[in-house]
């Protein structure tokens, strides 16, 4: 697995009258899991949109491996994503949905049956999507994200719908993946499950980053993540 980082500088947003994001900039280094946390409507999911191309920026930067996404010669084998766990059409199979991304990508047809023995859904494949839970099109979404074999992940709520064991699962995979120098950015409203599962924080608020750097260094003074973070933001919002 090649090293990329994720680098966003001066990252800025606007939606009419809205800031939506503003001179945002942080890194989120190879071989480790970083939270990107912060209130609703603070600027993740249009941050997360900018990085990955969909929501062109009013300025500055947002580069995977020194690149913008639009111009990786190798996208879905470079960063695999997962924002939407609704983007699969419920009277597709789980093979058929990922024989056509796998296909969409250029990516070999063998690795249907290598993703989805990964996620845990390999008995499932061959029932209509219609049928799965909300975990198992998690883990489908996380199958589809994988079939490049990218070398980053940007994940947006990934944990939605887990049970506690399959919570478990994804923390293990998450760790896995990093401790074999892999880049994972991953945003969650889980607080007590991130405590357990990332390296480094980045905090957004009103669209601006309020804190980055080791999760360590963020709850050195509180109790806990949840703690150290409603602290960190009841300042800006009393």
């Amino acid at each position: 697995m090649n090293s990329t980082a994720i680098e966003v500088a001066g990252l800025s947003k606007r939606f009419g009258d809205v800031a939506a994001v503003r001179d945002a900039s942080f890194r989120a280094e190879p071989g480790r899991v970083t939270g990107f946390l912060g209130p609703n409507g603070a600027g993740k999911s249009t941050t997360l949109a900018m990085l990955l191309g969909l929501t062109r920026s009013d300025a500055g930067t947002a580069r995977i491996g020194g690149a913008p996404y639009r111009e990786l010669s190798d996208p879905s084998g470079t960063v695999g994503a997962v924002l939407d766990a609704a983007g699969a059409h419920p009277a597709m199979t789980g093979r058929g949905h990922l024989r056509a991304y796998a296909a969409l990508g250029g990516h070999p047809l063998a690795r249907v049956d290598e993703v989805a023995a990964t996620t845990g859904i390999g008995e499932y494949l061959d029932r209509r999507i219609r049928g799965y839970s909300t975990g198992m099109r998690r883990r489908l979404a996380l199958a589809t994200a994988l079939l490049g074999d990218p070398s980053v992940l940007v994940l947006d709520e990934p944990s939605n719908g887990l049970d506690p064991a399959g919570i478990v699962w994804l923390r293990e995979f998450l760790r896995d993946f990093a401790a074999r120098g892999g880049t994972v950015l991953l945003s969650s409203h889980v607080l007590t499950e991130l405590q357990h599962g990332i390296d480094d924080l980045v905090l957004i608020d009103r669209g601006r980053v309020a804190w980055s750097g080791p999760l360590a260094d963020f709850t050195d003074s509180a109790s806990s993540l949840e703690a150290a973070f409603l602290a960190r933001t009841m300042e800006v919002h009393p």
